[in-house]
């Protein structure tokens, strides 16, 4: 569970995309940003994830959204796997696990009784100022879009 709260700023992070290009949080700075963190590329829930995202990114981005993705999977790994599903966003190689423990993602896990330690699947959405406006902890993989676009919904709401 992140220690991060809404009406904070993000924490500022530098990565490696897919591309080998660095991102930093301040490039996205004047956007919305959805950061959603996911343990590894090529698995069944992070596959439906990544592909949900990718078949409703024409209406986050129409909500104003920047998308990225961050795990620790190496940038070889993001190369095939946005090739393989044809991903339109940026994937950011986390290894060292530096910006999830930024986040507060990175903490014991258990799968089928053993305990280890991974990236706890969150969801970040930011305003265009860095400062965080929902975390999502309890992701939908198949429909996380949904839960991003009804929560800007309700964001909208609440400003009117």
């Amino acid at each position: 569970m992140t220690h991060l709260t809404t009406g904070k700023k993000a924490p500022a992070f530098k990565g490696i995309d897919q591309a080998g290009h660095v991102r930093e949080l301040k490039s996205y700075l004047g956007k919305k940003l959805l950061i959603y963190f996911y343990p590894k590329d090529d698995t069944p829930a992070c596959t439906a994830q990544a592909c949900d995202l990718r078949d409703n990114y024409k209406k986050l981005i129409k909500a104003g959204y920047q998308v990225i993705g961050i795990s620790p999977d190496e940038v070889k790994r993001h190369v095939k796997f946005i090739s393989k599903y044809d991903l339109p966003f940026d994937l950011i190689s986390d290894p060292e696990h530096k910006i999830a423990e930024k986040y507060g993602v990175w903490g014991e896990k258990t799968l089928y009784g053993r305990k280890y330690m991974g990236i706890i699947r969150t969801s970040f959405l930011l305003d265009e100022k860095g400062k965080i406006t929902e975390i999502i902890e309890k992701v939908d993989t198949k429909n996380h879009s949904a839960q991003v676009l009804k929560t800007e919904a309700k964001e909208s709401k609440n400003k009117a």
